[in-house]
């Protein structure tokens, strides 16, 4: 049976749940097909930190739109979406410089420098040991266990039609070939993830596609730390690209690996934010293309005591340890690319596809580029 919408969006991670909530804006009809029952993928795996700021220049503006994008889906779809912009301590001389350059770069609007008791105040941890530190108030908070399954049940009873536990075998000039039939629309739109090694292998080897795994970590919040906390490190300075293109950044990189070898050999980001069940801690980064299960310990009690050294946390309650999951390249952060007239994929290749999530969206629904991201 052949049953035909103006669009089909090939899975529901955020990036195809956004796709469908801005075509849905749009008037057209929309279907939405995965494998799963459920979102249970990248998209309830990560922080829910929505660090707009701390992308590169050349994709500010599809930052800019994301952001917009997540706050009308907040407000339509109800989930909650805390606009408490990213709390960033330094701890030395070279992380602080960064922030100065990053500052000078960006301006006020984007970047407050903070002196240690702001700082300190800001992540809830009155004994911080800092030179200061910085304040992203354009970054936003959700929680990633909610968002994406609420946005999905808000389309789904909005119009949006979704065919859960169906496995896509092909997409091709607006068919799509699942496990329960052949669905056909004007366009399609696919948003697999790291599952594009199956579906468009030819794509995925070109950009070399792989998948990163992560350990990460969730423990009980203290009361003095806000449920909205959104807190970056020295690592991440040296890790997103908006920071990492400040001239400090050489000597910072240096000092994390005499300061900080350990973090370092398990390419760490140590961030941590916070939901309503507790902290979310983490990560670490490690590239294959059939990924072992396992979470080293000694990499994620690591990624814990530096975290609560941080914030002073001296006895943390672990509650979960998971390894995460993501699309990752070494060359791109973002697939674009149509395979056809009437399909377009859409795979985010670095972390940051919950930040950019409705931004890529409209750029898939417009047919847009970002050239060299």
């Amino acid at each position: 049976m052949t049953h035909r919408t103006d669009l089909i969006v090939v899975g529901a991670g955020i990036i195809g749940l956004a796709t469908a909530f801005l075509a849905r804006e749009r008037g057209l009809s929309v279907r939405v097909i995965d494998a799963a029952d459920r979102p249970v993928g990248s998209s309830i795996q990560n922080f829910g930190h929505a660090c707009f700021t701390g992308q590169a220049d050349i994709i500010q503006e599809v930052a800019a739109s994301a952001r917009a994008g997540w706050l009308r889906a907040a407000e339509a779809a109800g989930f909650w979406a805390a606009e408490s912009g990213t709390w960033i301590p330094a701890t030395t001389e070279a992380e602080m410089q960064v922030l100065r350059e990053f500052a000078d770069h960006r301006g006020p609007e984007q970047v407050r420098l903070l002196d240690t008791a702001d700082v300190a105040q800001g992540i809830g941890n009155p004994e911080l040991t800092a030179v200061g530190g910085a304040h992203l108030p354009l970054d936003m908070r959700v929680n990633p266990r909610e968002a994406a399954p609420t946005l999905a049940g808000w389309l789904a009873r909005n119009g949006v039609e979704f065919n859960w536990n169906t496995q896509v075998t092909g997409v091709a000039d607006g068919q799509v070939d699942t496990v329960r039939g052949q669905f056909t629309a004007d366009r399609v739109i696919a948003c697999p993830g790291y599952k594009l090694m199956n579906l468009f292998p030819e794509i995925a080897e070109r950009h070399g596609v792989r998948v990163c795994t992560l350990a990460m970590s969730l423990i009980d919040r203290p009361a003095r730390i806000d449920q909205s906390l959104g807190m970056l490190t020295g690592t991440s300075l040296a890790r997103y690209d908006g920071f990492a293109a400040m001239p400090g950044v050489a000597r910072l990189r240096e000092e994390l690996a005499e300061r900080e070898p350990e973090l370092v050999g398990c390419i760490a980001n140590l961030m941590v934010t916070g939901i309503d069940q507790g902290l979310l801690i983490g990560d670490s980064h490690a590239y294959d293309l059939s990924p072992e299960p396992f979470i080293e310990e000694d990499i994620a009690q690591l990624l814990l005591d530096r975290a609560c050294a941080v914030l002073g946390i001296e006895q943390p309650r672990v509650r979960q340890r998971w390894l995460g999951s993501y699309a990752d390249s070494a060359d791109r952060n973002l697939v674009l690319e149509h395979p056809d007239e009437r399909t377009t994929v859409a795979v985010v290749t670095s972390g940051i596809g919950m930040t950019l999530s409705f931004g890529v969206a409209e750029l898939a629904l417009d047919g847009g580029q970002v050239a060299g991201f």
